[in-house]
Formats: structure tokens, C-alpha cells, sequence
């Protein structure tokens, strides 16, 4: 099991306890594929604690923490804030040996021709984030972007690809909000190739969809994975500039909505949708499915949950009601912009 190195509060202190470079000692240089996403990452991770700490008011609590397997990770977590219930921006690298499943949820390959009980050397690194804010009318926010590379073993050539996204989960929907998320996230597509909003809008309205329910999660984003169709660093750049743009397109939706007046009735629904957000990541989620086959740290792998949620039987939505038209848009897709 991982082991906690350092706690810390206040921003301030990032500087005395932040560990230095989590890469391999004497393996990973830092102008590799490996080293520059982990700069990129753990830049990402400061920028948008920064922005998200100002905007609350509140700092984030700091574990950093090593795993037995190999790496570890960085976690920060914003709970019980001003605007934020709870919001948590990670960064990982880890590497070692998974098993044959782990391997499976990774990169949802047939493992049907892998001896059982294998274990297959690999290297991840990623940076994930989900924001849940107090108020009904203020989204939910979840993004994540990886790397992720196997080494050659038993006839199994290596590998490696990223993965990643930006996507939203209000409770309401207001057209102007998804038009200028969507926008935002378009914009950066666009800078790298135009045919990548179309593509991994539709990916992310599929990935998250909770099938035994037939609705999505929320209302997409962006989506994609397993992708190596193109040089390691025109990925590289597209990941890093998309993870630049979460503050642009999240942080001025949530600022609009922090102090909406709100009733019992839609503090309800809200806690509704955040069961659903917990269904799909606790049963659909590859993210967390590699987590937990892995080893990882619970506490980080769980930290994209709601500190609260519902289930309340048969809840159906008046008809006419903004809560039935935003049921509807997670039944039937949306173009937004």
C-alpha cells in the first residue's frame, strides 16, 4: 500500500514540502516524453490550485505520498470551502508491474491470450480533478489528462498513448454556460486540429454515458484515449494546452452562479445528479477502475466523490420543469456551439 511522506496547509508551504521530480531516478530523463508531461502536469496542478484557491477563498490541503510499487503522487484537496464542497486536483506518477486486469481496464484490450496472474511492467502519469461547489445552479467540474506507456513483454509489443478530457455536470441547463465551456474547450481543439471538437465531443458524450440508466453523466466536453495516431509531442502539446484552459473555461460559469438564490427542492435535485455522478465513476470509469487494480491511494483515486449525494426512489422530474429539461439533455445530446 502507498505511504504518506507530508502533509501540508497553507499554499505557502508548497515550496519547504512539495516533493521534487517523481520520475524514476537514472531511468526518466527530464526532456523524455515522461519528464515533460510530469513539468507540464505539476504546472497545471499549481496554476489551477492557485486560480480555484483565490476564487474560494479557502487553501488547499496538501498529502504527498509515495507508492510501494513504484512513484507516487501529489494530492490537494479544497473541502467544506466558501464556493466548493469539495475540490480536489491530483497528480500521479506511477510505475512498476500490473496484473493482467489492471491491464484490461487500462487500455480495454482482450487478455483472453495472457497467462493468469501475469504481471506487465508499465508507466503512468496523470493529472485528474473534480470540483463539486455548494450551489445548485454552480457546476461540477471534472478533467484529467494522462500518459500512459507499457514495456515489451512476453510478445506484447509496447506501448503508449494519452488520454484525457474536460467535462461539465451542471444541474440545470443554461445555454450561454455551455456555449462558453464548450467554446473555450472547442478553441483549443481547434489550435491543433479542427476535426478534434467534433470527434471528441461525441467520444465524451459517449464515455460518459451510465448505461443502465441511459443518460449521461452531465453535459460532455471533451474526450479521448488510447491516442497515438500522431508524433508523442503534437500530443503533448495539444494535453498540455488543454489542461491550461480548465480555469478559462470552468472558473467564470462558477462565478456567475456562486451566490444564485436556491430552494430545498433544487438543492434535492442536486444531490440526485451527484448520485449519478457517483454511479458512473464507481462502475464505469477506467480511471478508477486502474486505481483500485493497482494499488493506488484510496483517498486519492476516491477523491473525485461528492461529500454528499442521494438516491431517492423513483425520482421523476415534474414535466416542464428546468429539472425534466436537463434530464432530457442528458437522454439526447446537444450541440452547443
Amino acid at each position: 500500500m502507498p505511504t504518506k511522506i507530508l502533509q501540508s496547509i497553507p499554499k505557502e508551504n508548497y515550496i519547504d514540502t512539495t516533493p521534487g521530480s517523481l520520475l524514476r531516478p537514472g531511468v526518466d530523463s527530464a526532456d523524455s516524453i515522461r519528464g515533460r508531461f510530469e513539468k507540464a502536469i505539476r504546472a497545471a496542478q499549481d496554476s489551477i490550485c492557485e486560480a480555484i484557491s483565490a476564487a474560494d477563498g479557502t487553501p488547499f490541503r496538501q498529502d504527498a505520498w509515495t507508492r510501494e510499487g513504484g512513484g507516487g503522487g501529489i494530492t490537494r484537496v479544497l473541502q467544506n470551502g466558501n464556493v466548493w464542497e469539495k475540490a480536489g486536483v491530483n497528480v500521479s506518477v506511477v510505475y512498476g508491474s500490473m496484473p493482467v486486469e489492471a491491464y484490461r481496464a487500462a487500455v480495454g484490450h482482450d487478455i483472453s491470450g495472457i497467462e493468469k496472474g501475469s504481471r506487465i511492467p508499465f508507466f503512468a502519469a496523470g493529472i485528474s480533478s473534480v470540483m463539486h461547489p455548494h450551489n445548485p445552479h454552480a457546476p461540477t467540474m471534472h478533467f484529467n489528462y494522462r500518459y500512459f506507456e507499457t514495456e515489451e513483454w512476453n510478445g506484447i509489443p509496447a506501448q503508449w498513448w494519452f488520454g484525457g478530457g474536460t467535462d461539465i455536470t451542471p444541474n440545470y441547463v443554461v445555454p450561454e454556460d455551455m456555449a462558453h465551456f464548450h467554446g473555450t474547450l472547442k478553441g483549443v481543439c481547434d489550435r491543433h486540429d479542427p476535426e478534434y471538437y467534433p470527434r471528441f465531443k461525441k467520444w465524451c458524450d459517449e464515455y460518459f454515458l451510465i448505461k443502465h440508466r441511459g443518460e449521461t453523466r452531465g453535459l460532455g466536453g471533451i474526450f479521448f484515449d488510447d491516442l497515438n495516431d500522431r508524433p508523442a509531442e503534437d500530443i503533448l502539446a495539444f494535453s498540455t494546452d488543454a489542461m491550461n484552459a480548465v480555469v478559462e473555461a470552468y472558473v467564470p460559469i462558477v462565478t456567475a452562479h456562486k451566490d444564485d438564490a436556491f430552494d430545498p427542492k433544487q438543492r434535492e435535485w442536486q444531490q440526485v445528479r451527484r448520485g449519478r455522478y457517483v454511479e458512473f465513476n464507481l462502475v464505469y470509469d477506467r480511471g478508477t477502475t486502474f486505481g483500485l487494480k493497482t494499488g493506488g491511494r484510496i483517498e486519492s483515486i476516491l477523491m473525485s466523490l461528492p461529500v454528499t449525494a442521494s438516491w431517492l426512489y423513483d425520482y421523476v422530474p415534474a414535466e416542464g420543469s428546468p429539472e425534466a429539461d436537463f434530464l432530457d439533455a442528458t437522454k439526447k445530446a446537444r450541440e452547443w456551439v
